[in-house]
């Protein structure tokens, strides 16, 4: 039986270990790495590492950019088939074809040319100003406070600096002390349980928001619809991020609960950090579906491995709810 999807979350604790996928940049030789302030389920203020929501979208659309781009059918413009970050804003022939156009107009032909800015949302800055919302929302990827540190490590790059005592050197011995330098500098690395939160608004893919109708038809819909939940599923799989080439983050663990909801009401999400999290999830669902029968789904997943065929399934048997116009 197909279900008619409206709204996604996903509520997870990922443990990751000995990554460096967000730094705000160095100071001298120390690469600082991004740390935040939250308040714990304790009622206390922690200082803890975290991967800004940016990050995450950014991974999950490159997934979905490389899906688009391989055999999926789906379109993009010509600025997201070489994935420039400034999207349709970027494709000329698409900022002629929308001059003298109206809004509404502008929006139609964006959906329908482009998959990456139909679910990932753009501002058009092509003769106006007009925004596409993203269908795509990240919280940041927090540490948990009791579970998670960030150290920072010693390292040491080598360089060459070919002279005289180099060229006159009787000895290998020799030769290696002229030929290299030393530069030592520090690179952090974070450990821990980190709190995910992403939310999905399945309804609104091909949906234009200023003339309440949708611009593209139901089979381009769905192929959009399981092209974003394969990207989703690889998001977590291989997240990218900064210095991978050495620092490929470990994923030790991941688990928590997708909500999905099949009237009009939002997929329930409550924080990671929150221990209960689980629990109050189920009890809003429940109280939900008192005041709509079976609107809402609850799934919980134990592992990475359970995450994948979950999501799987949904593909398989789920398609993008379409909203009375």
């Amino acid at each position: 039986m197909t279900k008619q999807v409206y709204s996604l979350s996903i509520c997870a604790r990922a443990t990751l270990d000995m990554h460096s996928l967000n730094n705000e940049g160095s100071e001298g030789t120390q690469i600082q790495t991004r740390m935040v302030d939250i308040v714990g389920a304790d009622g206390q203020l922690y200082n803890v590492n975290a991967i800004s929501g940016d990050m995450f979208k950014h991974i999950q659309a490159e997934h979905l950019y490389h899906i688009a781009r391989n055999g999926q059918g789906l379109p993009l413009c010509a600025a997201c088939q070489v994935f420039d970050a400034n999207r349709i804003s970027a494709d000329s022939e698409y900022a002629t074809e929308i001059k003298g156009k109206s809004d509404v107009e502008a929006i139609d032909l964006m959906l329908k040319r482009c998959t990456l800015d139909d679910i990932e949302g753009n501002l058009i800055t092509a003769d106006r100003s007009t925004p596409r919302k993203s269908v795509v929302e990240f919280g940041w990827v927090v540490g948990l406070p009791e579970v998670s540190k960030t150290d920072s490590y010693f390292h040491v790059k080598y360089m060459t600096e070919r002279g005289e005592a180099a060229r006159t050197a009787v000895s290998e011995e020799e030769a290696r002390k002229a030929n290299l330098g030393q530069t030592p500098f520090h690179r952090p690395a974070s450990s821990g349980v980190y709190a995910v939160v992403s939310h999905h608004e399945v309804s609104r893919i091909g949906f234009n928001d200023i003339s309440r109708k949708y611009a593209i038809d139901e089979e381009s819909r769905e192929s959009r619809y399981k092209a974003l939940l394969e990207s989703l599923v690889y998001t977590f799989i291989h997240p990218k991020g900064a210095m991978r080439a050495a620092q490929l983050p470990h994923i030790v663990a991941f688990e928590g609960a997708v909500t999905y909801t099949t009237q009009v009401l939002p997929a329930p999400t409550v924080s990671p950090l929150n221990a209960a999290y689980l629990e109050e999830i189920q009890r809003i669902a429940e109280a939900l579906n008192k005041l709509h029968q079976e609107a809402v789904h609850v799934a919980r997943f134990d592992t990475l491995s359970d995450f994948a065929d979950l999501m799987q399934k949904l593909i398989d048997t789920g398609s993008p709810f379409a909203m009375t116009v």
